[in-house]
């Protein structure tokens, strides 16, 4: 029983760094998307997320499913600020309220702001809370899916907008 005990133990003490690992691994692919949003890189915010995926939104169509999921979503965002008056959108991902590694899988709860300019009045959405799923592959961790619930709305002053 103690041989059992000790070999569990050190099982344990071996795997904590793992998955200290994999927790860093998920938020830097979370970050990569969120920087690549707000630099307007394509490039780099379509490489953290995986082909197949299920997107829930504010903007319509508010639902997008199955293969190059991120990339139909850019484009729909891309349709919709360009016809609202959106520029400038800027994310700022507070701290994750929960980063859950179980093996090939996690799952990320974190809160966002988001600024903007709408026909160039300058926006803040407070209270938004963005819910992420990601899948590890061959080529890491990458994005599978996530759902924006949007918070409160309101115009800023130019001085606290940032931008």
């Amino acid at each position: 029983m103690f041989k059992t005990v000790v070999i569990l133990s050190a099982a344990a003490l071996a795997a904590g760094p793992v998955a200290a690992s994999d927790k860093t691994d998920v938020m830097a692919v979370v970050h990569q998307w969120v920087d690549s949003f707000n630099k307007g890189d394509t490039k780099s915010g379509l490489a953290a997320c995986a082909d197949e995926g299920a997107i829930i939104d504010d903007i319509p169509p508010h639902e997008w499913h199955g293969s190059g999921v991120c990339s139909k979503w850019l484009s729909d965002y891309d349709a919709w600020a360009t016809k609202n008056g959106v520029t400038a959108a800027h994310a700022t991902p507070g701290k994750a309220r929960h980063v859950d590694v179980d093996g090939s899988t996690a799952y990320v709860v974190l809160p966002m702001t988001l600024t903007y300019r709408d026909h160039n009045n300058p926006m803040k959405e407070t209270g938004t809370l963005v819910t992420m799923s990601l899948a590890k592959a061959d080529a890491g961790w990458r994005i599978t899916g996530w759902s924006w619930a949007a918070g409160m709305t309101a115009a800023v002053s130019a001085d606290s907008s940032g931008h």
